[in-house]
């Protein structure tokens, strides 16, 4: 199977702010990734304001495929200084990777020096500096292998433990240690690195954070796909051509509705069976159909599982502990890095509103749903229509 590029990130607020002022903006293209850190001044409101900004602008020009040397000027010739210190109001870390061969860059601006570990083992760089507007810009260079993370933080997680723990902190060489330690057991995530970092800061500050502090990393894996298929094709002649695909697909196959459950069966020569242990108030049980991993139902239980991803907030370990479909559904979708929804435009009029047109479905609106959330939570999704 292909790697996949995990992105995980996690912040803590200085004590007494609801807003963080450090800032992270994720950009995937066809060809890219491109990650952005910023680290507003102070703390509260004037530092969330300032990072957000320096983030979006970055972001927005990367978008626009603005060369990186000119985002770089634009951003720098548009942060005022603090005429108190004499610094940038704003700091920021620019992670960029390759998909075609996973080179990455990392463009850094008054940030803490990145991390980067080739397996447990932490590497180090040669960096090349260039002044910006007078200003002291460092670039690193590098090839990422399956197993490798990087990771860019601000300074309130180097700062963890200053006057407590450590004379200066916990330091670079320490976090760069425990990640190390980390990554030696099984990692299946970025957000086993990322959670413990971030964890061990908190201790650090003994749970009240003197300043906000953002650790975001970037793990190349394995990648963990996934095939939905839902609804009949609008022409039964389609029907074996879809059952195919699903069941010849490398990674996990999953169906949602009965009818499509029943098409796939046909397919294979074998039986549906229903379980009806799985059954709750307002979710249909699942079924088991060998050579494929979940099978259940289509309408109410794409609805419901819509429903515990977003209260999730795309994190597995929040969802009800219960073997219900929805559930069930909802979790193969936050394990899978890409989805591929197969859907069938053949409308089940007993679930079509009589005031919508006849290609306008109900699962059709879900698929779209789904899909614009799981994007949200940086899943790799495309929806095809049969």
């Amino acid at each position: 199977m292909a790697d996949f590029l995990d992105i995980s990130q996690l912040s803590l607020n200085k004590t007494g702010e609801e807003l963080c002022g450090d800032q992270v903006k994720i950009l995937r293209t066809d060809n890219k990734t491109r990650v952005v850190l910023s680290d507003g001044l102070g703390s509260g409101v004037k530092a969330n304001i300032l990072a957000t900004l320096t983030s979006q602008i970055i972001i927005t020009m990367l978008k626009e495929n603005v060369p990186l040397e000119d985002v770089i000027g634009t951003v720098i010739g548009t942060l005022p200084v603090c005429q108190m210190r004499n610094i940038a109001y704003a700091t920021f870390t620019i992670i960029e990777v390759d998909h075609s061969n996973y080179h990455f860059r990392v463009i850094n601006f008054d940030n803490p020096p990145f991390f980067y570990l080739k397996g447990n083992r932490v590497v180090k760089l040669e960096k090349r500096t260039e002044h910006i507007l007078d200003k002291e810009i460092t670039f690193c260079e590098g090839n990422l292998e399956r197993g490798d993370f990087v990771a860019a933080a601000s300074d309130g997680i180097l700062y963890a433990g200053l006057g407590v723990t450590f004379n200066f902190g916990w330091g670079w060489d320490n976090i760069a240690d425990h990640m190390a330690t980390v990554l030696s057991g099984r990692v299946l995530t970025a957000q086993t690195v990322v959670d413990s970092v971030v964890s061990k800061t908190q201790a650090l500050y003994a749970g009240a954070p003197g300043d906000d502090a953002t650790l975001v990393g970037l793990y190349l894996r394995q990648r963990k796909a996934a095939m939905v298929l839902t609804g009949p094709p609008l022409n039964r002649e389609d029907d074996p051509t879809c059952a195919r695909r699903l069941v010849e697909y490398e990674g996990r196959r999953i169906i949602c509705g009965g009818t499509t459950a029943n098409i796939v069966g046909r397919f294979l020569g074998k039986p549906v069976e229903t379980l009806i242990d799985t059954m709750r108030e307002e979710i249909p049980p699942i079924g088991r159909l060998g050579g494929v991993h979940l099978v259940t139902e289509g309408i109410l239980t794409m609805s419901r599982a819509i429903e515990y991803i977003r209260t999730s907030d795309g994190d597995d370990a929040k969802l009800p502990r219960d073997g219900n479909g929805a559930v069930l559904l909802a979790s193969e979708l936050l394990f899978a890095d890409a989805i591929h929804f197969l859907v069938g435009q053949q409308v089940n009029p007993f679930y079509q509103n009589p005031l919508l047109p006849t290609h306008i479905s109900i699962r059709k609106n879900l698929v779209e749903q789904m899909a614009a959330l799981l994007r949200e939570l940086n899943k790799d999704v495309t929806v095809e229509y049969c």
